[in-house]
């Protein structure tokens, strides 16, 4: 008692910060004792975890040195507490390294299971594989083509989740901006592939394929379902449907420029005129595709609150971190990278083995596949009466591939050295440009029901139909001759 006196006395004589210094070991070894005790006592029923692994290396420490008459002051006065030895080190490293170990493992697991397991689609995830294997093991495009697309039908869903789950970390403004970048990266990804390959009709009508699903087959399909559950009108916003309307329209007539002048024989340059009008008219749908993105970044922040107040009351929380999903979404893009290229060297193949024009599996098979995601979601909100969610999911879709993936495809083309433009033929044309009228007049009294849903799918069907018994009047750039369609 004599000597912690002494000590104390010595103590108050120092300054505050010197007084603290000098007892920091002390208080380390107060604390480190008791923690050690208490880790003793319950070390049966304490889950594995890092501090558990300290607490043992201290209580080792502890238990093996004599302390004797020597109070903690003047171990501490002589150089501290001892450390530890060696074994307790490489013991307690092991420990750490052990706890790395599972802990990367116990979320491997975990992530792997709500990626891969949540959704039946995933059933369909073997179909890629085999596509790479018959690929090599037969000659027989059509089987190769058919596994490659049943192959990216939930890796396009699963690249819209993992979008979605690496929105929760980035805030409503880059959220935004990659729901716009990724929300259509499968019919970009598919397009890319068929410009690398010289096949610019593929590009132009899977694009095209891809606005007219969305329009008269996603969104049909939820008016249809939403009408059938509830038995009543939906009603949803019509300022934002009339907007992205709009911006069809002005799609439209991007497109339809170039297509005119072609067919009117009206080039100051044959050839030469179409092709740099479709360039400079590229860049203008693009700028105009930026600032709609900014427009529309601006006006979400404004009406932030009450989105938040009705998305706290869904709990809607992530599912997997953020370096999760980038890693999910970089390894699914990439899957689909692959399979997309099986899929495109497979087409001509396939139109020739399973008796299917190339138009056909353009404008619908393909754009089917990519949309699988919007289907799902539009249906799933419509028949939860978020109707606004359907619409904007369904028409957004068609807006960002009308002002923002042909534009594009034009642009890396010129970049490529590909002569691809915006003469998308007289009869696509045209059929797009009824398409948006006929949407134009369902969306213009805000609201929906059953039969509008029925009317839009049956239009849809009359659509695939025209598409089944078109013939392309020109190749129009192609590397290599389009198979006639039968007859």
């Amino acid at each position: 008692m004599s000597l912690w006196a002494s000590d104390w006395k010595m103590r108050r004589s120092l300054a505050p910060w010197q007084f603290l210094t000098g007892h920091v070991p002390i208080l380390w070894y107060i604390f480190s004792t008791s923690v050690a005790q208490m880790s003793m006592e319950i070390s049966e029923s304490r889950p594995f975890s890092p501090l558990h692994c300290v607490q043992m290396s201290v209580a080792n420490d502890i238990s093996g040195h004599e302390l004797g008459d020597e109070s903690p002051v003047s171990l501490a006065r002589k150089g501290g507490l001892p450390p530890a030895n060696k074994a307790h080190s490489s013991s307690l490293s092991e420990c750490e390294q052990g706890f790395s170990i599972e802990y990367l493992q116990a979320r491997l697991v975990k992530s792997v299971k709500i990626v891969m397991l949540t959704t039946k689609l995933n059933l369909l995830l073997p179909c890629g594989p085999a596509a790479i294997v018959v690929n090599y093991l037969t000659a027989y495009h059509g089987c190769v083509f058919l596994l490659s697309l049943l192959g990216i039908i939930p890796l396009a869903e699963r690249l819209g989740f993992a979008t979605e789950q690496l929105a929760f970390f980035t805030g409503p403004t880059a959220g935004g901006l990659l729901n716009a970048t990724f929300g259509n990266a499968t019919e970009l990804i598919i397009s890319i592939f068929a410009l690398k390959s010289g096949m610019l009709r593929v590009v132009q009508q899977s694009l095209l394929g891809s606005i007219l699903s969305n329009i008269l087959l996603v969104l049909g399909c939820a008016f249809f379902c939403g009408g059938i559950s509830f038995h009543k009108e939906q009603v949803f916003n019509k300022s934002a449907a009339t907007m992205n309307s709009g911006l069809l329209l002005i799609a439209v007539m991007g497109l339809l420029s170039p297509a005119v002048l072609h067919y009117t024989h009206t080039e100051a340059h044959f050839g030469a005129s179409e092709l740099a009008l479709s360039r400079f008219t590229s860049s203008v749908m693009l700028l105009v595709y930026a600032f709609y993105i900014v427009f529309q970044l601006k006006n979400q922040k404004v009406t932030s609150d009450h989105a938040d107040e009705e998305e706290s009351a869904d709990n809607d929380v992530a599912e997997i971190s953020k370096w999760e999903a980038i890693i999910w979404l970089a390894v699914i893009a990439a899957w689909i990278s692959v399979l997309s290229e099986y899929l495109v060297k497979t087409i001509e193949g396939a139109s020739l083995a399973l008796k299917i024009p190339i138009a056909f599996i353009s404008v619908v098979l393909l754009p089917v596949v990519g949309n699988a995601a919007e289907h799902a979601s539009a249906i799933t909100f419509a028949m939860k009466d978020k109707l606004d969610i359907s619409v904007g999911v369904a028409i957004g879709s068609s807006t960002q591939i009308a002002m923002f993936g042909i534009p594009f495809s034009v642009v890396l083309g010129w970049l490529m050295g590909r002569p691809i433009d915006l003469n998308f033929q007289l009869f696509e044309t045209a059929i797009l440009f009824i398409t948006v009228l006929v949407l134009a007049f369902m969306l213009q009294d805000g609201s929906s029901n059953y039969f509008k849903g029925m009317m839009l799918v049956l239009c849809y069907l009359i659509v695939a139909a025209s598409f089944y018994v078109h013939v392309d009047p020109k190749p129009n750039g192609d590397t290599a001759p389009l198979p006639s369609p039968v007859a």
